[in-house]
């Protein structure tokens, strides 16, 4: 298929590389601004009990969710002087009837309640609740915020509240993306010319770079027509894209290259690159995309959205290698190498570098492989430790507006009004009648460790204790056949503290049947529904990546040696970002703010990225060292040179990939910082310890045994496996070879 794909690449490179260009055109005309279509939600199980008891509170009493908080402040005296009342009671009757507000009510509607209270009397809080899903939310505050900050008379304005939050999360995300690819693309460049030596042959990782990309982008907005897709998969787009792109270049190129440097004509060699390391490449490909395929397991669309974005990119990158690079190599031939820098012939096989290293390493396989092991496991057992959050404004740095108005309530309010807990209940046949009901429960929660208030239909209730009558403002809790209460916590939501608070009012009896939803107890729920299909996702994954190395290489031991790294890997990885960004350590010099907790997706999108690009590398490696171990029939060599013909290649892709990944490292909002970082340590790792000690350490101790297969899977391999090695070189047709003699003259 390789050879067919290959020579009819050769045969029509003018009509590939034309139609390439054509889609370029399309997808970057109808994909630019697919920014526009995407969303800033998907952080829910829409399944959850929280989703649904989101959705009673709506369909029942509209919109209760307190999204936008407006911090108030006395420019003279307290909050309780008759000037600043009536400016801040005016501000909330301004705010109540503003179009997308369903409601608003505010420390001096509720008859001055000291938690909506700052403890020295000067600042108080107006509550809203904003109309629509999460992007109508998003659009509502973007345009209310500029509108309500600032100085009103005898008060200034703050604006807050989780819908402010990440509305300035998602533009300060943008900043970064964009500042994140002005950064990249240079140095790539640089680095890359560095790499290769010349102008030409560094540019090509760029183009298969821009040309997934900009297709990818066309995806997504296809998808977004379809279903919830969410903005940061944009990220995720753009820092895989370029990474697979240098990582398939540079293999394809480079294979290219040595072919030329073994004395085949250009033609000749692009379907040599293309039977060889092409096929390596397509298998990567797919590879990649099927670890990154586990994450639509999940209900998030949040999760999904990065599924979307990885599948497409990684498969899109795998076929621009495949088809439109070869296409342009054989249109450029021996200019692959024109506006060559310096001019370095490779040392002869058995020489290198990395043929010393796997002989060092194969010499003594058993202690290397014993401390190597010991230090991964060391640098993960941080990892056994992690507790797990979801983003709130502290990941946005301390000058941003939203953050500061945040702080101000987070260390001068007993209570964070904004993070409250909505209890619901529905189908109750006149609710009046069960007052005393409604009371006693009431009192019951207001009792529960980190509740702060209880605001109900019956009045309000602090510690066991009503606290307040019932007033104009508490028919919003009742209709004719539902009820609900609000909890206000004393904590923080997103945190271990919020969680039980959560859990505490759902395992506090109810007199009737109720439904939780609010921030903390989101987040119960999202990580009960990551972790409830964590087991599957995982599964899938590692039976499909064992599938796949199976059927390229024939082993049982290849494959399950793979998984065995990859996690050994990966751990220490998580391992170092508990210690750095849970702990905060470092938080001064990378500048984040230390939550105590990691957003409970990360390391999952982090293990399926990460898991898919070492696997990238296996590929790679084990390519090289199987079509050798294929020639020759010694396992030992196989390996040296293996990693001989291929460790530069892969640590310079590493490298080059690891500052895609650190400019994203550069953002402002730390879970894009927690990413970049992340993705950058599991690369560099992979690349230099495990793809350098491990492998030929396990390798050499394997001996023969790692191409050995049972007789009945040997079987299955022979007749639908993928041979890696070159096989037969076909003779190209009598016309391509006296039009590829034309050419070259």
């Amino acid at each position: 298929m390789f050879a067919r794909l290959s020579r009819f690449t050769v045969r029509h490179r003018k009509a590939v590389l034309v139609g390439t260009a054509l889609f370029f055109v399309v997808a970057g005309v109808l994909g630019g601004d697919v920014a526009s279509r995407l969303s800033s939600g998907g952080f829910e199980d829409p399944s959850s009990e929280s989703s649904r008891a989101g959705d009673a509170i709506e369909r029942e009493f509209g919109e209760q969710q307190p999204d936008l908080v407006l911090l108030v402040t006395a420019k003279d005296g307290t909050v309780d002087d008759p000037e600043v009342a009536a400016a801040g009671t005016a501000l909330t009757a301004r705010l109540g009837s503003e179009r997308g507000v369903a409601r608003a009510i505010s420390y001096w509607d509720l008859g001055s309640p000291p938690p909506l209270r700052s403890a020295d009397g000067r600042q108080a809080l107006v509550v809203a609740a904003l109309r629509g899903d999460e992007d109508a939310v998003h659009d509502t505050a973007e345009e209310l915020s500029p509108r309500y900050s600032g100085s009103r008379g005898p008060i200034t304005v703050g604006v807050g509240g989780f819908a402010e939050v990440f509305r300035q999360v998602n533009t300060q995300v943008e900043e970064d993306l964009l500042r994140g690819e002005l950064l990249a693309f240079p140095i790539v460049l640089l680095l890359t010319v560095l790499v290769f030596g010349s102008v030409i042959a560094a540019g090509l990782p760029l183009v298969v770079g821009v040309l997934a990309i900009v297709g990818t982008f066309l995806v997504l907005l296809v998808l977004s027509s379809l279903t919830q897709v969410s903005i940061f998969s944009l990220n995720l787009t753009t820092g895989l894209g370029l990474g697979l792109a240098i990582d398939y270049s540079l293999f394809v190129v480079s294979r290219f290259r040595e072919e030329l440097r073994n004395g085949r004509a250009p033609h000749d060699a692009v379907v040599r690159t293309v039977q060889t390391a092409g096929k390596t490449v397509a298998f990567s490909a797919l590879t990649v995309a099927i670890s990154l395929a586990a994450l639509l397991v999940f209900p998030l669309a949040f999760l999904r959205s990065f599924a979307y974005a990885g599948i497409g990119v990684s498969l899109l990158a795998g076929a621009v290698a495949v088809v439109c690079l070869p296409a342009l190599l054989a249109v450029l031939g021996h200019r692959v190498d024109s506006l060559r820098l310096w001019r370095r012939e490779p040392k002869p096989v058995g020489e290198g570098v990395w043929h010393r290293v796997a002989t060092f390493v194969m010499r003594r396989p058993v202690p290397i492989a014993i401390v190597v092991i010991v230090v991964l496991l060391a640098l993960g057992i941080p990892f056994l430790r992690i507790q797990f959050g979801l983003p709130d404004d502290r990941v946005l740095p301390p000058d941003i507006s939203s953050r500061q108005v945040q702080d101000d309530i987070r260390t001068r309010f007993s209570s964070d009004e904004g993070g409250a807990l909505q209890v619901v209940a529905t189908g109750i046949p006149d609710p009046t009648a069960r007052a005393a009901d409604v009371d006693g429960y009431a009192t019951a929660l207001s009792r529960l460790p980190g509740a702060a208030r209880v605001d109900a239909a019956t009045g309000s209730y602090i510690e066991g204790q009503k606290v307040a009558e019932p007033g104009p403002l508490s028919v919003r809790f009742q209709t004719e056949d539902a009820t609900w209460l609000s909890v206000v916590p004393s904590v923080e939501p997103y945190s271990d503290a919020g969680e039980r608070l959560a859990n505490a009012v759902r395992d506090t009896p109810p007199p009737f049947p109720v439904l939780v939803t609010g921030p903390s107890a989101e987040l119960v729920d999202s990580n009960e529904s990551i972790f409830a299909r964590l087991p599957i996702a995982l599964g899938l994954v590692a039976l499909a990546t064992f599938a796949l190395l199976f059927l390229m290489f024939g082993s049982i031991l290849v494959p399950i040696k793979a998984l065995i790294l990859n996690v050994l890997s990966l751990s220490a990885t998580f391992g170092a970002l508990v210690w750095i960004f849970q702990d905060g350590n470092l938080s001064g010099v990378l500048d984040f703010t230390a939550t105590g907790t990691l957003p409970a997706s990360t390391p999952l999108l982090l293990f399926c990225i990460a898991f898919g690009l070492s696997m990238d590398y296996e590929v790679f490696l084990l390519s090289r060292i199987k079509e050798e171990h294929d020639r020759t029939g010694d396992n030992t060599a196989s390996v040296a040179i293996g990693l001989e013909r291929t460790g530069r290649i892969v640590t310079a892709a590493a490298v080059l990939i690891s500052v895609v990944f650190l400019a994203f490292a550069t953002s402002r909002v730390s879970f894009i910082k927690i990413f970049g970082i992340g993705l950058s340590i599991a690369v560099l790792m992979d690349a230099f310890v495990i793809r350098a000690t491990l492998v030929p350490a396990f390798m050499r101790i394997a001996g023969e045994a790692n191409w050995w297969a049972p007789k009945w899977m040997r079987r299955i391999h022979d007749r639908i496996g993928i041979s890696e090695s070159e096989g037969p070189e076909p003779e190209p047709p009598a016309e391509e070879r006296v039009a590829e003699r034309v050419g070259s003259r």
